[in-house]
């Protein structure tokens, strides 16, 4: 077990006073030491506690945010919860990011601040508790502070603005009140959290805290990170899943000027994937980049398959219609409820669809890197981009050794993780480098590993193909009493410790809608052998079935001649509470039917009968979101425009609009963009992709000029955010360009061939 303390029961609030004189608070875990914060958020005030604040003598206030920031805005949400309950000056804060915090207790890693993971919309719902509760200790202990030092009761003061303020308009800064404050024993019971009408900070846009530095091109991101001199290590990687070096000229690339060593790596045996090295390399370590990635070249390393080479896409979705054929391949049955059998036959209409979706990658915009500092049988430091550094963690203790006081896991901001950087093999390459043989001019020098962008897109944990066969009955009323749902894919859980039986859970939802809605709903999962890593993307696992789903929707809403609008509100009946056993249920119904009225509403859907243009919507509940997408669409000569896109989105209370509306444009605008142009192909046993110009990001057109978008006030506990955008978007310009194809041939069109949008 990790022996991970959970919050709600052993997690304690720590505080103390700094030399500087300043109030350090954190969460500490019982019976722990935690290891020593970074030196720039706590200077030299306190060794002991990991914090998440500290009120600087100067007036300054540092938070440091434990889950990594890869671009979904949680250093500015969650230091904003902390500042709330706080009532801190918003000006006066400085966010940096926690690394990992990690002690030993009782033989096992004891994880000081939870999870520490990023980018699958859990870090404002885990720390919309914990995270006030730091703050309100705070305030809680600059308010007897502050007692003491006027006379007067401490329910006679409030906070406002860094500032304690008595009831006759006395003030006093907490920078003044920081060291007496740390003095103060801690409350018997945890202190009273704001009332919701006090908020200031939360639910009130705020611009990204980094997004200065976004701009101007000065931030740090862990790419361009470096311990000392660093040497700068580049590999070149087996071309085939499961395949191994054929031939290389190590002599010609160490003859290369600046190339200071070659090595070859292999990835470790009995390891699941993501936590080695996911490919036979020969890593080339120089003095800078340029001579690296000539020494590779100089390598001209080739490369050959196994015995059972990767298929091309096209043979897993024929093995997949297959096995849809044969009555005699067992599936994995997800859901079963009612009598699918017997409905169908009863059906005044029953209506049949198949769905293609392919292979997709990452693309992060930063590629994978990792930096490592290896001081043999004393420490080592690692500065990586992870949504994950518990993984990192991991990684770095099973092949070290060490213990948990001498690993130091740093997290720099990354450039982008879509669930990409939830894997750590190009963590463990750094450390077999690290590890290996050197001569000795660099023995004892840090690695820094580089991955250049057709290392990405070769070696990604990709998004898997699936293929998606969907029946529907329908009885007189052209209502739908049954629907049978049918899934084949490669599982991203295959090889790392799930059940057999529980594979589906990296591909489908077993209540998603329609789920609950339809009487006779069943759910089977087809599985498909592949040798490509995958892994999460954006939205896993709601993303492909919810096209698949929200794209029949409207050919059945089509194929009975009904408003695709008031088909899915039908659907969706009256207004109630669904069980669910995923993340954030159960459903509300309401909920999600007001996020559909609000998107049609916003695209004016009272033209979808007689406009030209196609408009499409489509909704999903997604970890806790009620999010609607509506589209219009143009047909042209050479594809199409999108014209408007409308995105809805209901996440209980909002921390930070702003930051919220940002995450919902970004994600929608890489939706379309991947149902648009986006596919990885594997020919001849390896993939094709090596770049840009043949996985072509969408460009300004055909893309709309902005997103719409709706932000549904609400009182509910926060959701997160990062991904919700993503699984109803594609489905919705699906549906958009179906419209506008069956209006203009006037025909059922063989949608989905269209373009291949998926």
């Amino acid at each position: 077990m990790s022996g991970e303390v959970r919050l709600s029961r052993r997690r304690f609030l720590k505080y103390a006073a700094g030399a500087a004189g300043g109030l350090v608070i954190g969460v500490g875990t019982v019976g722990a030491v935690d290891r020593p914060p970074p030196l720039g958020l706590l200077g030299d005030a306190w060794t002991q506690v990991g914090p998440y604040l500290r009120i600087a003598a100067d007036g300054r206030i540092f938070i440091g945010v434990r889950d990594p920031d890869n671009g979904e805005g949680t250093s500015t949400s969650l230091a904003r919860i902390i500042a709330e309950e706080l009532d801190a000056d918003w000006t006066r804060v400085v966010v940096e990011p926690l690394g990992l915090g990690v002690s030993m207790g009782n033989g096992e890693p004891k994880f000081t601040y939870g999870r520490q993971r990023s980018g699958d919309a859990t870090s404002i719902p885990a720390a919309w508790a914990d995270l006030r509760q730091a703050g309100a200790l705070g305030r809680w202990l600059l308010l007897q502070a502050a007692a003491r030092r006027l006379g007067v009761p401490a329910e006679r003061l409030r906070g406002e603005n860094g500032m304690v303020i008595a009831s006759d308009g006395r003030r006093i800064s907490y920078a003044d009140l920081a060291s007496t404050a740390a003095g103060i024993d801690a409350p018997a019971t945890a202190p009273p959290l704001k009332a919701p009408d006090r908020y200031g900070l939360v639910g009130q846009p705020a611009g990204d805290v980094d997004a200065r530095g976004v701009v101007t091109g000065t931030l740090r991101y862990a790419f361009d990170e470096n311990i000392g001199d660093n040497v700068i290590a580049v590999l070149a990687r087996c071309h085939y899943p499961g395949g191994a070096l054929d031939t290389a000229d190590r002599d010609a690339a160490g003859k290369v000027t600046g190339v200071y060593a070659v090595i070859d790596i292999a990835p470790e045996a009995n390891q699941p994937p993501g936590m080695t090295a996911q490919a036979p390399a020969i890593a080339v370590l120089a003095r800078d980049t340029w001579s690296a990635l000539r020494g590779r070249a100089a390598l001209q390393a080739t490369w050959k398959p196994d015995a059972n080479p990767e298929p091309a896409a096209s043979a897993l979705e024929q093995q997949a219609v297959q096995a849809f054929d044969d009555e005699t391949v067992v599936p994995a049955t997800v859901r079963n409820d009612g009598d699918i059998a017997a409905t169908r036959k009863k059906a005044a209409r029953a209506l049949e669809a198949t769905y293609f979706q392919p292979w997709v990658a990452h693309a992060t915009a930063e590629t994978p890197n990792c930096v490592v500092r290896l001081d043999p049988g004393t420490s080592v430091t690692v500065v990586a981009a992870t949504q994950s550094p518990r993984q990192v963690y991991t990684v770095v203790q099973r092949m070290t050794g060490f213990r948990p006081d001498q690993i130091d896991i740093q997290v720099p901001r990354g450039g982008g993780g879509f669930g990409r950087r939830l894997e750590s093999d190009y963590v463990a390459e750094a450390m077999a480098i690290a590890l290996a043989k050197k001569p000795d001019e660099i023995r004892n020098r840090p690695v820094k590993v580089l991955w250049t962008r057709d290392d990405d897109l070769a070696r990604d944990y990709y998004r898997p193909l699936a293929v998606h066969r969907l029946n529907a009955s329908l009885d007189r009323k052209k209502q739908i009493v049954g629907w049978h749902q049918r899934m084949a894919s490669p599982s991203s859980l295959a090889g790392r410790g799930t059940p057999d039986d529980r594979l589906w859970q990296s591909e489908l939802v077993a209540d998603a809608l329609p789920a609950g809605l339809v009487p006779n709903f069943r759910s089977d999962w087809y599985p498909l052998s592949s040798r490509l890593a995958r892994g999460e993307w954006r939205g896993s696992p709601h993303v492909t079935p919810t096209f698949a789903s929200e794209s029949f929707i409207d050919e059945l809403a089509h194929a009975v001649k009904a408003n695709p609008l008031d088909f899915r509100l039908a659907l969706l009946g009256d207004p109630r509470q669904l069980p669910y056993g995923g993340r954030g249920g159960p459903i509300d119904t309401a909920r999600l039917a007001n996020v559909l009225k609000l998107a049609a509403e916003k695209l004016d859907w009272s033209r979808w009968l007689r406009s030209e243009n196609g408009l499409g919507i489509a909704c999903a509940y997604v970890f806790g979101a009620y999010v609607a997408h509506a589209i219009e669409v143009a047909p042209t000569t050479d594809g199409i425009d999108i014209h408007r896109v409308v995105c809805v989105a209901d996440v209980g209370r909002a921390i930070n609009p702003l930051g919220l509306e940002a995450q919902l444009q970004g994600a929608t605008m890489d939706a379309l963009s991947t149902a648009l142009n986006l596919a990885i192909t594997v020919k001849d046993g390896k993939v094709q992709q090596t770049g840009f110009r043949d996985y072509p990001l969408a460009a300004t057109r055909p893309l709309p000029y902005e997103v719409e978008t709706l932000i549904v006030p609400s009182t509910a506990a926060p959701a997160g955010a990062s991904v919700v955008a993503v699984p109803s978007a594609a489905p919705a310009l699906a549906n958009a360009v179906f419209r506008a194809t069956a209006v203009r041939v006037r025909r059922l069109p063989l949608l989905r061939e269209l373009a291949r949008l998926r």
